[in-house]
C-alpha cells in the first residue's frame, strides 16, 4: 500500500499549474458534495431509516472514506471527517429545497467536472484518475494536505 506522501507526490505531478490548482480547490469539494448528494438520494431500506434518518448510503460511504483516510494519516482522517460531515449537513439542507436533490447535484456535478477538465487542459496533463481510479479518493485529501501545509499542520 502506498503512503500518503507517495499518493500526493504522484497526484501532484498533474496539478502544478496555479490555475489548475485553483479550479481544483473550487471543483473537487463541489464534486464530493454532489457524490454525497447522489448517494443521499438513493432510497434506503426502512430498517435503516428506523435506526436513524442520517443512516443512508451517503453516510455509510462517508464512514468508509474516513476509515480509508485514517489508514493513510490520522491527521488527514480527522480533517476529512470534519469536511465530509460538513458537506453532509449541506446536502441535508439542499434536500429541503423545492426541487429534487439529485437535480441540484447533477447541475453542480456537470459544472464542476467541466471546471476540472478545463484545469487539466491548462495544465496539459490528463487527470490522475485515468491512471488509477483510487485518485478520485486522493483528490479531496490532497487539497486538505495542501491546506495543512499552508497552516503548518503536519500529517
Amino acid at each position: 500500500m502506498r503512503t500518503v506522501e507517495q499518493w500526493f507526490g504522484e497526484y501532484g505531478e498533474s496539478h502544478t499549474n496555479p490555475r489548475n490548482e485553483l479550479l481544483h480547490i473550487i471543483c473537487v469539494p463541489a464534486i464530493v458534495l454532489t457524490v454525497i448528494g447522489f448517494l443521499w438520494s438513493i432510497p434506503v431500506p426502512a430498517a435503516l431509516t428506523e435506526i436513524s434518518p442520517w443512516l443512508n448510503w451517503a453516510t455509510i460511504t462517508i464512514a468508509l472514506a474516513v476509515i480509508y483516510y485514517f489508514t493513510l494519516s490520522a491527521a488527514l482522517g480527522v480533517g476529512a471527517a470534519i469536511g465530509l460531515v460538513t458537506l453532509a449537513f449541506v446536502v441535508r439542507w439542499l434536500d429541503t429545497l423545492a426541487w429534487p436533490l439529485w437535480a441540484t447535484c447533477l447541475v453542480i456535478f456537470v459544472v464542476a467536472w467541466i471546471g476540472q477538465f478545463i484545469g487539466h487542459a491548462i495544465e496539459g496533463k490528463r487527470p490522475s484518475f485515468f491512471k488509477d481510479l483510487q485518485f478520485l479518493l486522493i483528490g479531496p485529501i490532497w487539497l486538505l494536505g495542501h491546506l495543512y501545509r499552508r497552516l503548518g499542520i503536519s500529517y
